[in-house]
């Protein structure tokens, strides 16, 4: 029997969680010319959901990662080989001539898969610029490209004034919608939203929240039932009580459960056991994480742990409201109606080092 919960990577086919309504809103926006910005916390399964929609509207599309891009002429050279996957290099030779700059193209004849790359030290802006005129050209108002940027917010940081550059060039094009997704909310918030950013009011924002519980029970239910005949709504219930519904953590403990009931039947608490082997062999990642946190930062995820209130007079309130911004920036601490450490795992595993 396969473990029916899956989690970690994009959640496709039947691991996918419900999101019905978001998934139909995004693929009836692009059928649109906008472009949509989507904004969630990390885990909350963005990726999935855009993934899935794009996949259902059965248009052209390509997906880029900018936290695994590392230059403008990388992100160029990511971008050309996904074009490549969906318009083979011959179909589109006669525009690769008026590049500038002619890319190194080459393919695996075992594999099938295709590799791009610039020379050094070339202007990559002038790559950039190339390479979106030539998916811009290679399309039409009837049959617009998709184009997935995942983890905008890291434009900020791959060069200097890239946002200026792109949004130079992207304004101008009229065959792409453009989906621009992130998981810092405040940089995001003000790449879009702040007056003097070159993306202000870019495309149309879109949050993602957590899964609304009754569907996600549904989900779970549905699910646990062939190992947990009798008490699979209790185990739901647990389950979506000590992960708050956050979809990637809800995912790893039904899993974990799952495999518990399968492995060992006599256990008496599958969620206690489930819990206890995630913080385990996740303890040596925590305890290194946590030796980097300052006094201040270890304080406010002990009070958030242990669901004491921030206001107790020991750190002045701008103090504690920096460094849960700093917190919630690098993803540690999400905020819904109140600020929660993100990792249920990593909160128990500092409860137990509090004991």
């Amino acid at each position: 029997m396969e473990n029916p919960f899956k989690f970690g990577t994009i959640v496709e086919e039947e691991y996918f969680t419900d999101r019905v309504n978001e998934v139909a809103y995004i693929k009836q926006f692009l059928k649109s010319a906008n472009h949509l910005v989507l904004i969630s916390p990390r885990r909350f399964g963005k990726s999935s959901v855009v993934a899935k929609a794009v996949k259902e509207s059965k248009r052209k599309h390509i997906t880029v990662n900018l936290q695994q891009t590392t230059s403008v002429s990388d992100l160029s050279a990511k971008l050309l080989r996904e074009f490549f996957k969906v318009h083979p290099m011959g179909r589109v030779r006669h525009l690769i001539k008026h590049f500038r700059v002619i890319p190194t193209v080459s393919s695996n004849p075992m594999t099938g898969s295709i590799d791009v790359s610039f020379q050094p030290n070339v202007d990559g802006v002038v790559l950039l610029e190339d390479v979106l005129t030539l998916i811009e050209k290679a399309h039409s108002d009837n049959d617009r490209m998709i184009v997935v940027l995942d983890e905008f917010q890291e434009i900020c940081d791959i060069a200097p004034k890239l946002d200026k550059q792109m949004r130079s060039i992207m304004q101008e094009q009229k065959h792409i919608n453009y989906v621009l997704l992130g998981s810092q909310e405040s940089m995001m918030t003000d790449i879009f939203e702040n007056k003097k950013s070159p993306f202000y009011h870019f495309g149309e924002l879109m949050r993602l929240g957590k899964l609304p519980r009754e569907d996600f029970y549904r989900y779970l239910y549905e699910r646990l039932k062939t190992v947990f005949v009798d008490n699979c709504g209790e185990l739901s219930d647990r389950i979506l009580d000590y992960t708050g519904c956050h979809p990637y953590y809800s995912q790893q403990l039904a899993a974990n459960v799952w495999q518990i009931g399968v492995m060992q039947r006599d256990v008496q608490d599958p969620i206690g056991v489930a819990i206890d082997h995630i913080v385990k062999s996740h303890g040596l990642d925590y305890e290194r994480l946590w030796m980097r946190f300052n006094r201040t930062n270890r304080w406010i995820l002990q009070r958030l742990a242990s669901g004491k209130p921030l206001q107790s007079g020991e750190y002045r309130t701008s103090t504690v409201y920096s460094a849960l911004k700093r917190l919630q920036k690098d993803g540690y601490v999400i905020y819904s109606d109140r600020y929660e450490i993100e990792d249920p795992f990593f909160r128990q595993w500092i409860l137990e080092g509090m004991e």
